[in-house]
């Protein structure tokens, strides 16, 4: 049933990243479009650059629980990949509630605020001729942390679980990055190493 529920709010973060993952085909048309009537037409746009930081700024703040679900934020883990499997979940323990917790619920309190005031004088873009909207992106902000709060619940449930079965639980399987995969081959390919292998990587 636990395990259930991990994989459901792996399910979320997965389901949420590769839907604002879209938004970066969107991006590279509209960069694209303008390069080309800039330079070739002479007649730039008055809406690319908004377009651009609004899709991107909305990318990168949405994807903030599907990275932490893949283990793919930045880890200084040149000894970290060598501890064994209850060391790394001792310190990830530690640091979640150190760092994480208080870092990202001061991020749902000030977004909230952020959003709400936007929202409330339904902001446009100061760097806009045409007063593009950019309160939907703000409105992002309490959404994403809230988020990535609920997908560290689910990191420091499975940091519990390895300190008491001695190896990393199961995640939901998803896109793997080579080093992972040459991890896993490294480790033999047997029960529970592709998630050690995946919390090995960079």
């Amino acid at each position: 049933m636990l395990n259930r529920i991990l994989l459901g709010i792996d399910q979320l973060s997965k389901s949420v990243g590769h839907a604002f993952g879209w938004l970066i085909i969107i991006l590279t048309f509209g960069t694209t479009y303008e390069v080309f009537v800039r330079y070739a037409l002479n007649n730039p746009t008055s809406w690319a650059f908004d377009l651009s930081y609004i899709l991107y700024g909305g990318l990168f703040i949405m994807s903030g629980a599907y990275a932490l679900s893949r283990n793919a934020h930045v880890r200084g883990d040149v000894f970290y990949r060598l501890w064994p499997a209850r060391w790394q979940a001792g310190v990830e323990l530690v640091l979640y509630f150190i760092f994480f917790f208080p870092g990202v619920t001061a991020l749902v309190i000030a977004g909230y605020g952020y959003a709400a005031d936007s929202l409330r004088v339904l902001e446009v873009s100061v760097n806009s001729p045409i007063g593009v909207p950019i309160y939907q992106l703000k409105a992002m902000i309490p959404i994403a942390a809230i988020l990535l709060w609920i997908q560290g619940v689910a990191q420091v449930i499975r940091c519990i679980l390895c300190l008491k079965i001695g190896r990393w639980p199961r995640q939901l399987h998803d896109v793997e990055e080579l080093e992972s995969i040459l991890l896993l081959q490294k480790a033999g390919g047997g029960a529970g190493t592709h998630d050690q292998a995946a919390k090995g990587k960079a």
